[in-house]
């Protein structure tokens, strides 16, 4: 049987309070004869095709929340289109001033764009971006690239006011379901960036020479297929994630695939009430509704079956 490289995509949000009436809600969306949507934390998510864009089931999936650092996302792709992986930066004073998470970047030190990669994917290293940043220009260049990026994309409802997703002097930036989508699709379809984000682990520079740092997407120890993702953590926003997995095909029906991913091994991501991903792995009818994906390049017989999991959680 031929086999598409798909992909889905959910966004959960609860920490936000969102207006019922507002003119960009998105009603849900269930397809006809597909399973109920679950309950669950989940007030924001969607579930989607990467190839055709079909949207499998969602729930106010144009509804704008802060990103936290799952921007780190955009932030790597400005920096993959513009850096040679092994130019290198000294860091500064003002790059280490952050609010960590960090990765232990030091003034002073020479550091390659590979290894700040490394430390921004990884374990979301606020002082990473900011040297990052520093070698895009500074931070309101690297910003203003980020959201010409996103536009591009087609992600026009995504504002970055940070390079690291914190909190800045515009406010707590926003994104959407439908905008991560298009961001981490386009950021896995970079093969480097694809190469970091499974990355289990890494080594860093430091004061004893190489540290290890290790990925904080618990997703790729605990989801079957797993293959990378980008964790995030801000009061507004709360915990916050973005992650892809492949399987060589779709489950049976009825199969069942629970998601439970430990932010920093705390809480359930989605929840044990709330598994929309694993809608994205069942035969779906035709005639949904689409999103603005357009299709990719290297779809073909033999490819993997892959999703998207977008969460906000309180």
């Amino acid at each position: 049987m031929r086999k598409l490289m798909t992909a889905t995509a959910a966004l959960c949000a609860c920490a936000v309070t969102v207006s019922a009436g507002a003119a960009w809600a998105d009603a849900d969306v269930q397809p006809a004869g597909s399973v109920p949507i679950p309950d669950g934390p989940a007030q924001t998510w969607i579930v989607a095709d990467l190839d055709s864009g079909q949207v499998l089931a969602g729930r106010d999936q144009n509804v704008a929340h802060p990103p936290a650092s799952t921007i780190k996302v955009l932030l790597a792709l400005v920096a993959l289109d513009e850096l040679d992986l092994n130019s290198t930066v000294v860091a500064d004073v003002a790059d280490t001033q952050a609010e960590c998470n960090c990765v232990g970047v030091k003034p002073g030190r020479s550091y390659t764009a590979r290894q700040l990669l490394d430390g921004l994917l990884l374990v979301s290293g606020n002082d990473a971006a900011n040297t990052l940043a520093h070698m895009l220009g500074g931070q309101d260049v690297t910003v203003a690239k980020m959201n010409a990026k996103a536009a591009t994309l087609g992600a026009t409802s995504t504002h970055a006011t940070t390079p690291s997703g914190l909190d800045g002097p515009g406010g707590s930036g926003a994104s959407t379901a439908h905008d991560l989508v298009v961001i981490f699709r386009a950021a896995m379809a970079n093969p480097v960036f694809a190469q970091i984000t499974a990355e289990p682990s890494a080594m860093f520079p430091s004061d004893n020479g190489e540290q290890l740092i290790v990925n904080q997407d618990e997703l790729l120890q605990r989801y079957p297929g797993a293959i990378g993702g980008k964790t995030g953590y801000t009061n507004a926003a709360r915990k916050t994630f973005v992650g892809a997995a492949a399987r060589p095909g779709r489950p049976p029906p009825g199969d069942r695939h629970d998601v439970r991913a430990g932010q920093r091994g705390r809480t359930d991501v989605l929840g044990s009430g709330c598994d929309p991903v694993r809608l994205g792995f069942r035969p779906q009818p035709a005639g949904q509704r689409r999103l603005a994906l357009a299709p990719r390049a290297d779809v073909g017989a033999g490819a993997p079956i892959m999703f998207f999991c977008v969460c906000w959680r309180s």
